[in-house]
């Protein structure tokens, strides 16, 4: 700790005089009307104007929130969350236990940095979550006359943009990511739906900016076909022989070994011997697979391998109506509609021999590390967040201060108990969990899969124990069976308890069976949502609903009293881990769910040497004793060594997965500078900038940037001109053999001029939209097939030396790349480019001038003599073909 306390402690210390100077205005603020509260709103943001800071209103800000989240909420944050306020509002991650109120916490800082007017989003990790955080938080927001928005999936774009157009925006992160990606795809302003990334406080910030950091967000489209490629390289990986590793940090040298490919269980990735590419080679008939211009082909083989090595049917995806369904890794759910990206799916359909769909092409992508870290002012809360403390650091810039409880903790945490096999232990669970039921000791069991939790509650079952299983399935069902998990003799079996946002209270959830009541009795979400709420005028119904759930109300507060006096006389909640998880903070989520608010409550872990994190990361020492010891399967061993190896086991499995996430970062931030380019200039056009100097560069410069690929000296090559300038030459155009670059130069750009004037003759004053909507399409095309190409320079570099350094190096040729067909592209359609109608119209004119022309002579003869006269050459062709009759039948005339 140290002679001045710890970190945590010290930055508490600076900020208590604010915290006294909010507790000394409670008495004033509490005799304020509500109109006089309400005033509060425009008097800070006049303050504002006026030349005050945030942080001179912020005492005064804070506890008007106070006030009226007592009056609408019957809730009065205490000091420890008038503390953690603050912390966010500084732009820091404020680490509060389970149950002391962080979605009431995060309404101060949320509602005085609303008063800049700039907008601020509270990013939670599910829908039910953001949904009913903004229907009771909005409360106060509304009764302070600030406007709360909901983002959702499939909301429509009028009502997405009112949402973000609020004071106050609660969304889930995925949601606020593909809004993002979406707005930077859009043709007209009007579609963006985004302002700009102003604040931001992330609700389970670890959940979110480190468990869902493993993987980018991507936006996909219908591609391509399905490739051949898939089942080829789908047979040489089945031809090939594995090598599956224990232990990343072996020193050994693995390019000797006789197995054709590495499987490292632990980074969760597959890569080929030197015996492997060899045989690649031979598979593929080519001279070096690590050649650039195979670099597509190794993305097919990589996927392959990752789909034979590491992707587990059952586990990460299963197999129904001969698709693959992808298994959510954080809830176990199945995920329909989504797919594997780069590749990945389409390999594993190989893998399973269902039938392989279209690929997808990406048309947009992001990492959450920089998704948030474009906020200007980024916050966040959680109940466990020091054991990630460096990596919040290193990639985000947040420091975490550790608030204290408002009551002493006084749970107690159990050592763990090791048995030498899964047998034992799920018997030792049973015993457990029978003994906290005979004395109504409510117990939470936590494990690490559906799978696992459908297990026990089958023997459960069979045992006679009543319980509830708690797997993900429904959000609105998981809040209410965790609500009435500390009931008397209760007993709960859940997976992945990160996120709930519902506390456990001894005897039960008053509130929750209140608003139950109320669905029993007819009334809808709305509905309940207003009875609820504190609105004065409101219609009869409503008032009737509002009685009754008070009414209701303290019923079940008087019903559940002695319910809870009889759970602290057993010992408060239970909670029982049936594995230890990758993480610690993941177990110390689980073990947060009990001892709230100084209740009391007891944690214990039960753990075999055939776990997972045991099998993979446990210590050979701990095997050893296991072994000497003897003991039989039902027997634990509780001892210290026992903690520290699992401590250990996590620690090295928690480096491992941060090493993952700072490679998917460190790749997307060589992709997050391009990506920055090309967005800016897309929102350059859709900002209304007349870009019409810069297309016009981009036209009157193709030419002469084409044409110095197909000069040597002074020499032109034909070859390379049909090649690189066949957009603007006439078909089977030959020039004189001597000709030199300058006068081709002169001739192809006279040409190009008389093009771009006749286009803007024919667009008029639409021409400027017209070219400003080519720029973007080429931008978006060809941005597109640049994610696809990066994509394979990613597998393609994986045999480099130094594989990201490679990576950068060939990322800016191949972005310079794009860049230089962006402006040929533009010139091309800028050039040539006619409206649907005009080109359909162009089409009839052309399918009738070569019907007109293929009827011969014998038609246009008697056409001739019909009229009586001779046709003048300039004449139109009696033909009907619309074109001049020296153009058309006359030019076979004399």
């Amino acid at each position: 700790m140290g002679l001045f306390g710890t970190y945590s402690q010290r930055q508490i210390k600076k900020i208590t005089p604010v915290v006294d100077k909010i507790e000394g205005l409670a008495d004033s603020y509490s005799k304020m009307s509500k109109e006089e509260l309400r005033g509060m709103t425009e008097k800070f943001r006049n303050d504002l104007k006026n030349g005050k800071t945030l942080d001179d209103i912020l005492p005064y800000a804070f506890a008007t929130v106070r006030e009226v989240a007592t009056r609408v909420l019957e809730k009065r944050p205490f000091r420890v969350q008038l503390i953690g306020g603050i912390i966010l509002h500084q732009g820091r991650i404020a680490e509060m236990k389970t149950g002391e109120g962080k979605t009431l916490v995060a309404t101060l800082p949320a509602y005085l940095n609303a008063l800049e007017g700039k907008g601020v989003h509270v990013v939670t990790v599910n829908e039910y979550l953001a949904k009913r955080d903004s229907e009771e938080m909005g409360k106060i927001f509304d009764y302070l006359g600030m406007s709360t928005g909901l983002i959702y999936a499939g909301q429509p774009t009028e009502e997405k943009q009112k949402a973000y157009a609020c004071d106050i925006t609660y969304g889930t992160n995925n949601e606020f990511g593909f809004d993002y990606l979406r707005d930077n795809m859009v043709m007209s302003r009007n579609d963006l739906v985004q302002r700009e990334q102003h604040y931001a406080i992330v609700d389970e910030v670890d959940s979110i900016l480190i468990d869902e950091a493993r993987t980018p967000l991507i936006i996909s489209g219908r591609g391509s076909k399905s490739n051949d490629l898939y089942k080829k390289a789908d047979a040489l990986v089945r031809s090939m022989r594995p090598l599956v590793l224990k232990e990343t940090d072996n020193k050994q040298d693995y390019d000797d070994v006789p197995e054709d490919y590495i499987v490292n269980e632990k980074d969760r990735r597959a890569v080929l011997t030197a015996n492997g590419i060899a045989k690649a080679e031979r598979f593929f008939r080519i001279d070096n697979l690590a050649d650039v211009e195979n670099n597509e082909l190794m993305h097919y083989i990589q996927e392959a391998l990752q789909a034979h090595g590491v992707m587990k049917k059952d586990v990460d995806y299963v197999v129904s109506q001969d698709k693959v369904l992808i298994v959510d890794a954080f809830t176990g759910r199945i995920m329909p509609g989504r797919r594997f990206s780069n590749g990945l799916h389409q390999a594993i359909e190989a893998k399973e021999r269902v039938a392989i769909q279209d690929e997808n092409q990406t048309l947009a992508t992001i990492t959450f590390q920089n998704l948030f870290r474009m906020y200007a002012k980024l916050a966040g809360m959680t109940g466990t967040a020091m054991t990630e403390e460096n990596e919040f650091r290193e990639i985000y810039g947040l420091d975490v201060v550790e608030i204290p409880t408002n009551k002493p903790m006084i749970r107690k945490d159990h050592p763990d108990f090791l048995y030498k096999n899964k047998t034992g232990k799920i018997r030792a669970i049973i015993n457990q969990i029978k003994e906290c039921n005979a004395k109504g000791q409510p117990v939470l069991v936590g494990t690490i899969s559906v799978e696992k939790s459908e297990q026990l509650s089958l023997l459960l079952k069979k045992e006679g124990i009543k319980h509830n299983v708690l797997n993900a399935k429904y959000h609105e069902k998981e809040a209410e069976i965790i609500a009435q998990a500390g009931s008397y003799g209760a007993v709960t079996i859940s997976t992945n308890m990160a996120g709930r946002g519902t506390d456990i209270m001894l005897g039960g959830n008053a509130v929750f069976l209140a608003k139950n009541a109320l669905k029993q009795a007819g009334y809808n979400e709305a509905d309940i949502n207003e009875a609820t709420g504190n609105k004065d005028d409101i219609p009869d119904n409503i008032k009737e609903a509002r009685n009754l759930y008070y009414e209701k109300l303290k019923q079940f507060r008087e019903q559940i009293a002695p319910e809870a006096q009889k759970v602290i006389e057993a010992g408060g909640l239970f909670i029982l881990g049936t594995e230890r998880h990758e993480s610690r903070r993941i177990d110390n989520q689980l073990r947060g769910r009990s001892g709230r608010q100084g209740d009391p409550g007891e944690s214990r872990f039960f753990l075999s040497l055939e776990d997972d994190l045991m099998r993979l990361f446990g210590s050979d020492r701990v095997m050893g004793l296991m072994d000497t010891m003897k003991l039989p399967e039902d027997e634990p061993i509780e001892q210290k060594i026992i903690s520290n190896a699992v401590e250990n086991a996590q620690k090295r499995l928690e480096g491992n997965n941060f090493s993952r996430r700072k490679n998917v970062l460190e790749y997307d931030d060589v992709m997050s500078q391009q990506r920055e380019i090309i967005y800016k200039q897309r929102r350059q056009v859709l900002d209304g900038e007349d870009m019409t100097s810069t297309i016009e560069n981009m036209v009157f410069t193709a030419v002469d940037t084409e044409l110095a690929y197909c000069t040597e000296g002074n020499r032109v090559s034909f070859d390379a001109l049909r090649e690189h300038l066949s957009w603007i030459m006439a078909r089977n155009e030959i020039f004189e053999p001597n000709i030199k670059a300058k006068e081709v130069s002169e001739i192809l750009n006279e040409r190009v001029r008389k093009q771009y004037e006749s286009q803007k003759t024919f667009y008029g004053e639409n021409f400027r939209t017209f070219s400003t909507a080519m720029l973007l399409h080429s931008v978006d095309i060809n941005w597109m097939n640049h994610l696809d190409e990066m994509d394979d320079l990613r597998d393609g570099v994986t045999f480099s030396q130094n594989p990201l350094q490679e990576y950068r190096l060939q990322s800016t040729n191949i972005f310079d790349d794009m860049i230089e067909k962006i402006k040929i592209d533009t010139t091309r359609y800028v050039l040539f480019s006619r409206p649907r109608e005009e080109a359909k119209q162009a089409k009839e004119d052309r399918e009738r001038v070569n019907s007109a022309r293929s009827s011969g002579e014998e038609k246009i003869k008697p056409l001739i003599r019909k009229t009586g006269s001779k046709v003048g050459r300039n004449d139109p062709c009696p033909c009907g073909s619309g074109l001049k009759y020296k153009k058309c039948h006359g030019k076979n005339q004399d």
